[in-house]
């Protein structure tokens, strides 16, 4: 029997020993006839920084990598970036080698589209307001504006991250009304969604970005944390009535929009979730 074409992918983070991208891969492999190796690389495990894990990547023959938290915005410096709204955002998540250089995509800015009009087919996000302005916020921010987003309120500590976030908006002209809030209480005023691009709530980072007093006026939320699934953010958010999205949804829908960028293959969406959730045969 004839083996199957073999593609060799990785993902490179630093708390990912939980990640299901792996299984996303493999199984998504499967169901296209492909024999998917995907690997998961810590630069600190592997006793170097991320960029001799990229250039390590690069020059063994991986087909693509993922790029996760928190490296999404140092990659961008290795790639050649040909979509200009991946441009602005100024993150990667996904890499393909090719001959002529490393190229960069964000799945996470077309993952949070599909995941979104998925959720709610017939309305727009409204007013957001969203905590963290890093890598996903960025790819989010702008997928908010594709979505007709009337307002986007931002909170970051770090309050550069969401000056930059805002700028980009101004250079792309984006109708979306982007402002920033030093609370997240003045970010959460008069908000229609609530999005968590945060750390807090990831294993290994308890808590929520979003206090439970907050919650209640909005119509719906979503937090970029899938692992876990139920975030305390997301759990307050339904115990007060509104309509949660999960981080397993931009999960999802950023891995196969990913899967299709590395081997040009199409995934049925329904068939690769219902097989996600099969128990895994040890």
């Amino acid at each position: 029997m004839a083996s199957l074409p073999s593609i060799r992918l990785g993902l490179i983070g630093d708390n990912i020993k939980r990640s299901k991208s792996p299984l996303l891969h493999t199984l998504a492999g499967g169901m296209c006839g492909l024999d998917i190796r995907y690997d998961t690389l810590i630069p600190a495990e592997l006793d170097c920084g991320f960029e001799a894990v990229f250039e390590r990547c690069r020059s063994i023959g991986y087909r693509g990598i993922n790029v996760t938290y928190p490296y999404k915005e140092k990659v961008v410096a290795f790639l050649d970036i040909d979509d200009p709204r991946v441009a602005a955002i100024g993150a990667c998540n996904t890499v393909l080698f090719e001959a002529h250089g490393a190229c960069g995509f964000n799945t996470d800015y077309s993952g949070f589209s599909a995941a979104f009009r998925a959720a709610f087919p017939d309305s727009n996000p409204g007013i957001v307001a969203m905590a963290g302005a890093g890598g996903v916020g960025k790819a989010i921010g702008f997928a908010l504006a594709d979505l007709d987003a009337s307002a986007l309120h931002l909170f970051d500590q770090d309050l550069s991250k969401a000056k930059a976030l805002k700028n980009a908006f101004e250079d792309t002209a984006a109708e979306t009304v982007v402002s920033i809030h030093e609370t997240i209480e003045d970010a959460v005023a008069g908000a229609d969604g609530l999005i968590n691009c945060t750390p807090l709530g990831m294993i290994g980072h308890p808590g929520t970005a979003f206090p439970k007093s907050l919650l209640g006026l909005q119509r719906w939320a979503f937090d970029a944390v899938y692992t876990p699934v139920e975030t305390e953010f997301l759990k307050n958010a339904s115990g007060c009535g509104l309509e949660a999205i999960s981080g397993y949804e931009l999960f999802l829908h950023q891995g196969i929009d990913a899967f299709q960028i590395f081997t040009g293959r199409t995934v049925n969406i329904a068939a690769l979730r219902k097989k996600l959730l099969e128990p895994i045969q040890i």
